[in-house]
């Protein structure tokens, strides 16, 4: 039972690696116009980065309101034994950091459901505070950023940047994001820790995804995947659904706003 424990404890230490990623991106005119010399004239990684952390700032002050679904998800296979878990969880938001979480419905692993799952919502909601989100934002204080290339899809232009962490913190990342060059908004990561959260955790891969609601860009999915030195093999995932975004400020009032009034919420 002890060695069961250590090993979920172990699993436990991966949770926070997704909690520091999310942002609140929002589409506007000026985010076209900008889009439109992007494409011609590809900015510079400085120039992206500049136009990312205005564009968060904006799409944080913006957004007033939202509810949503999450799934929960968890496969462990390995040393000591195979586990799975799921949880429903309904969220709601309201700006600047409060979220109320309802959990609909639970199965599986009921030592996954209550020292990961449910670890994972009370360490959302320590990372809300003003610190922890300065400590982890995705901006030139915490990163360096290089340009990797310029992506044209179907949906449209995206620019794509390696991100390298200036500290060794476990809740930072290395790797690679993509820009939306119309809104300049994060629409995907893969990357690693910048640390290991734990000697136990030998590798560790994060991928986000995110989906524009309306006119701001919300996580969809969650995805870490981690090997451990015992054998085991962890992937943590969540899924985001059912979005409904209930209250905004209008763009022109929060343009004008003090560039210090607050930080991106972590969602």
């Amino acid at each position: 039972m002890e060695t069961t424990s250590r090993m979920y404890r172990m699993l436990l230490l991966l949770a926070p690696l997704i909690l520091v990623h999310a942002r609140v991106p929002l589409a506007s005119a000026q985010g076209a116009d900008q889009a439109t010399t992007a494409v011609k004239s590809p900015l510079t990684a400085d120039q992206v980065v500049k136009n990312l952390e205005e564009r968060n700032r904006e799409r944080a002050l913006a957004l007033h309101q939202f509810e949503g679904t999450r799934v929960y998800r968890m496969q462990y296979r390995g040393f000591p034994g195979n586990r799975d878990a799921e949880m429903i969880v309904k969220i709601a938001y309201r700006s600047p950091a409060t979220k109320e979480f309802t959990v609909v419905s639970q199965t599986g692993s009921k030592f996954i459901i209550s020292h990961v799952f449910k670890k994972l919502l009370e360490g959302e909601q320590e990372a809300a505070n003003d610190e922890n989100r300065r400590r982890t934002a995705l901006d030139s204080t915490n990163y360096d950023f290089t340009l990797a290339d310029l992506e044209t899809a179907p949906d449209g232009t995206r620019y794509v940047l390696n991100v390298t962490p200036k500290t060794n913190n476990k809740f930072l990342y290395r790797g690679k994001i993509w820009v939306d060059a119309r809104d300049f908004a994060v629409t995907r990561i893969e990357a690693e820790p910048a640390k290991s959260p734990s000697f136990w955790v030998k590798k560790s891969e994060i991928q986000h995804k995110y989906i524009k609601v309306d006119d701001f860009w919300l996580p969809a999915e969650n995805h870490t995947e981690s090997w451990v030195r015992l054998g085991g093999r962890a992937v943590l995932s969540i899924d985001y659904k059912d979005y409904k975004v209930t209250e905004t400020a209008p763009l022109h009032q929060v343009q004008d706003a003090p560039e210090n009034a607050k930080a991106a919420p972590r969602l």
